[in-house]
């Protein structure tokens, strides 16, 4: 896939992703929560130079420091996103005000990576961020569901106050 082809679907998914942390949406446990992640890694992993020939040690260091701030991400954006149950049963999320800091602080931190192999003169594709991006929606997704499994205790009450579909306040 071309480099333009390539921004324009991390493009599509950070869009689809930051207007919908921002709206509660249900949590599917029964959905394929995975296959966004998947397709971003299969689409990663059949381009080209993913690793920069010409500085192996450094372009892997640099594609680790990647993944890592990734998962972290993924990890502090499903922690800072609201759960809850509605009354019949299903689970919904929530981005917060610290979702909006979390989104901030992981680009931050890309950027910086970015800058750093430009510094090292070490090429960079889309793939490497790609991947990131996988190990983001993956790691959030994950936790969330786990988060909204069925061991998550409602003692028959539903979080009323913060109920999507209920329309008159608690």
């Amino acid at each position: 896939m071309s480099g333009l082809t390539n921004a324009l679907v991390i493009c599509a998914v950070v869009a689809l992703v930051v207007v919908r942390q921002f709206k509660a949406q249900q949590i599917g446990t029964d959905r394929r929560w995975w296959l966004i992640p998947a397709v971003l890694v299969f689409l990663a992993v059949r381009e080209p130079g993913l690793i920069d020939p010409a500085h192996r040690a450094a372009a892997a260091a640099l594609l680790a420091a990647e993944l890592l701030v990734g998962l972290a991400m993924g990890a502090a954006w499903a922690r800072t996103s609201h759960v809850w149950t509605a009354q019949d049963g299903t689970a919904w999320s929530k981005g917060t005000k610290a979702t909006a800091v979390v989104w901030a602080a992981g680009i931050g931190l890309r950027a910086a990576l970015y800058g750093a192999g430009a510094l090292l003169d070490i090429r960079q594709g889309s793939a490497s961020l790609m991947l990131a991006l996988a190990a983001t929606l993956l790691v959030r997704s994950g936790l969330l569901v786990l988060r909204a499994g069925p061991g998550r205790a409602t003692y028959g009450v539903a979080d009323l106050a913060h109920d999507p579909m209920r329309k008159e306040p608690v």
